[in-house]
């Protein structure tokens, strides 16, 4: 089973425990940004979603794009105003992005004893952390190594 397939149906079998619909127009928003290399705009989604689907309007990407971040599937690259699928939709904790500038390659880390101490100090300081957001801009090794050999 290739990646996004794989992808695909452990969403299928989450939805399916969650009772959550699944939609066809959901599935096929998560299988678009899954395949992707990097992270996909919203009205790049609505250009491929339209042309096979006459009907798609950007509140049938939104609403799609919006059912997926709640339930864990994509998340939002807010610098860059793009979604990403998530490799492990099960992972319940916070989460960091790496994002390659040149090729736009998106990496997922789990490093949950950062959140853990960014959660114990807002906590400290009274406040009420709601999003959490890290993303770390920079180069892949690829984009890195394609420069030292001058390709």
């Amino acid at each position: 089973m290739t990646d996004s397939r794989l992808l695909l149906h452990q969403a299928e079998r989450q939805c399916q425990r969650r009772g959550v619909r699944f939609t066809p127009i959901r599935q096929r928003v998560l299988e678009m940004i899954a395949e992707a290399s990097g992270g996909l705009k919203a009205y790049d989604l609505l250009d491929r979603l339209a042309a096979e689907h006459a009907a798609a309007r950007p509140p049938t990407v939104y609403r799609a794009l919006d059912f997926l971040i709640e339930q864990g599937l994509v998340h939002r690259i807010e610098s860059l105003n793009a979604y990403v699928a998530c490799p492990c939709p099960e992972h319940t904790h916070g989460f960091q992005l790496l994002i390659c500038r040149d090729c736009g390659r998106v990496e997922e880390l789990h490093l949950d004893d950062i959140n853990a101490q960014l959660a114990r100090r807002a906590r400290e300081l009274g406040f009420a952390v709601q999003r959490q957001t890290i993303e770390l801009l920079g180069r892949c090794d690829s984009c890195r190594g394609h420069e030292a050999t001058g390709s």
